[in-house]
């Protein structure tokens, strides 16, 4: 996986958001920005893409993303609660379709019990509500694969919330509520609603 990948499905993903008039923000702490990068590498591609957030401080996901600072203490910058919030954040704050945050330790150093190098959080949010969240293990690979392989990663992810929602579940739902009210027993409840005026004519 390398830059061919991204190049690749940056190209897929700027095609579909066309299609689907669909606009995109991303907010990168270890990518410094890459995801942004592959996207407007990209001739015409400012028709999808709005901004990139690149926060690599706390204080700057606190204060361009609106993360919490209870966030960031309890669970750490690198976890799903951060990432998720970071990719949440850039959708509001942004006013896009879709975002797309990252999270990491690419190493050499940095690493922490528990938080090893390579350990990489991902989460992509769409206006619809709808809420991915990614963790990713690559481990000591060098800090330049590991960048590379979130990138990639990321414009996955976007895709999928870019094809929308799976609908193969709609029809399944609408079929078990179709079927719920042939079982019920309402015939009997209107049966007995009947015979409490009868009484009284007899």
């Amino acid at each position: 996986m390398g830059g061919s990948d991204a190049r690749a499905l940056s190209r897929s993903l700027l095609d579909l958001c066309r299609m689907r008039k669909l606009t995109i923000a991303t907010a990168e702490s270890c990518t410094g920005g890459l995801v942004a990068g592959a996207l407007t590498d990209i001739p015409g591609s400012s028709d999808v893409i709005d901004r990139g957030f690149v926060t690599y401080s706390n204080d700057a996901k606190r204060a361009m993303l609106g993360v919490e600072a209870s966030t960031l203490a309890n669970f750490g910058a690198v976890s799903r609660e951060t990432a998720t919030a970071m990719a949440v954040g850039a959708l509001e704050r942004a006013d896009v379709d879709l975002a797309v945050a990252i999270t990491g330790i690419a190493g050499p150093g940095g690493a922490t019990p528990g938080k090893p190098v390579g350990l990489v959080h991902f989460a992509a949010a769409a206006r619809d509500g709808r809420i991915i969240h990614r963790e990713q293990r690559f481990g000591a690979i060098g800090r330049t694969a590991v960048r590379q392989r979130s990138v990639v990663e990321a414009l996955r992810m976007l895709m999928e919330l870019a094809r929308g929602p799976q609908v193969a579940a709609k029809p399944q739902r609408a079929a078990a509520s179709r079927l719920r009210p042939r079982v019920t027993r309402t015939p009997r409840r209107h049966a007995a609603k009947r015979r409490p005026p009868r009484s009284p004519r007899g």
